[in-house]
């Protein structure tokens, strides 16, 4: 039978998204089941053993739709693998070293006994919905810092971490 994982997520403009959905190609690529789902529309763990949560980034904050997930579901959540990413970097910093969680992702970590977190570069482009977001599109600094190739390899690991199975085929030392 194979594991079951959530990768879910708070995206506002469906950068953080599209990250989510490309994790859980990758995982189900690996042979695992993996589905992809906004936070708000998740009411269950029960069904998945491992779950990945990730949030887009907002003045140094994780998406709400993020935040309210670990909070709903942290007792189902302390009892399977779970791993955190976020996106949101709109630079090629996130591709050039490791950037940390921002302060409450970390607690959430440390509170949910999280086996990991990654960030992702971030993708603002016109016709992003906010304020803030069109402020940031007028003063220039808007683009895709998406890594694709990065985001796949993750979750590979990922997946070489829940199957025991390194990407390539060969047994993972874990």
């Amino acid at each position: 039978m194979s594991t079951r994982v959530l990768v879910t997520y708070g995206s506002t403009n469906g950068s953080t998204a599209r990250i989510a959905e490309t994790v859980a190609e990758t995982l189900t690529e690996a042979g695992l089941t993996a589905e992809a789902l906004p936070a708000p529309s998740v009411a269950s763990l029960d069904p998945y053993d491992a779950v990945i949560v990730g949030g887009g980034l907002y003045a140094g904050r994780w998406h709400k739709d993020a935040r309210r997930f670990l909070r709903r579901h942290r007792h189902a959540l302390a009892e399977r693998p779970l791993w955190l990413f976020s996106s949101g970097p709109l630079d090629p910093s996130a591709t050039q070293r490791n950037i940390p969680p921002v302060p409450g992702v970390r607690k959430a970590m440390a509170r949910l006994d999280a086996q990991g977190h990654v960030t992702f570069g971030g993708c603002l482009q016109e016709g992003a919905k906010g304020w803030v977001a069109g402020m940031i599109l007028r003063s220039g600094k808007g683009g895709d810092f998406r890594d694709f190739p990065a985001i796949r390899a993750w979750a590979a690991d990922r997946a070489a971490e829940l199957t025991g199975v390194a990407p390539g085929g060969s047994p993972a030392t874990l």
